[in-house]
């Protein structure tokens, strides 16, 4: 039961800073363009095909 005293704290302020960092990606628009990124991996580049 004395264990509680310090988990209980240590859990509020790891899901506080997850919080925290969920609110920073969002305010610095980590998910602005979510197809774009998805595209971009399918989309062939001209400069990295090899030329026989």
């Amino acid at each position: 039961m004395n264990m509680l005293i310090y988990l209980i704290p240590i859990a509020l302020l790891m899901g506080g800073m997850g919080l925290l960092a969920f609110l920073w990606s969002l305010k610095s628009d980590q998910y602005d363009d979510l197809q774009g990124a998805a595209w971009r991996i399918l989309a062939e580049d001209e400069t990295d095909q090899r030329k026989p």
